[in-house]
């Protein structure tokens, strides 16, 4: 059996230009190795198009988990969420809900200010987490229990 495959989007435009590395993206890269997913290192993208046009082909390629990390605050450039609502098919407001949960639960306030969306595109699932790397461990702390069984369900497993 093969594993499953998933992508890292890194969404960060310093990032992106070199001004500065990757720090949240190496994070679920190695969290996603760990439950068994075949993944790359990040694809890092500026704010703005270049994320859905990211998502489009990260869902065109059938990954079974797309995870995004960064772009999902309050900034005026933050706009992850809205290239991902064009993307989603069926969103899941819970999950996105457990992952802020979690984030606040953990000590961090301002975890609820995180406006990332989860849901599916196809048969790929795509998670928005946010760019710090504690955010990304804390949202892969909610993923790493329940990745597998949603990526089954996804493409027609039993439940």
């Amino acid at each position: 059996m093969t594993s499953p495959t998933a992508c890292v989007i890194t969404v960060s435009t310093r990032a992106a230009a070199g001004v500065y590395a990757d720090k949240s993206g190496p994070v679920i890269v190695d969290s996603l190795r760990e439950l068994g997913f075949a993944v790359e290192v990040p694809l890092v993208v500026p704010d703005g198009d270049r994320v859905g046009e990211a998502l489009r082909a990260a869902v065109d390629q059938e990954y079974a988990v797309v995870i995004t990390t960064g772009g999902t605050g309050l900034s005026p450039n933050d706009h992850t969420p809205e290239q991902t609502q064009v993307v989603l098919e069926r969103e899941i407001p819970q999950l996105a809900a457990a992952i802020a949960r979690y984030g606040q639960d953990s000590g961090v306030s301002t975890a609820v200010l995180s406006r990332g969306l989860a849901g599916t595109a196809g048969r790929t699932l795509i998670v928005n987490l946010p760019g710090s790397s504690g955010g990304a461990r804390d949202g892969m702390a909610v993923l790493a229990p329940i990745l597998l069984h949603a990526v089954s369900q996804i493409r027609g497993g039993d439940h």
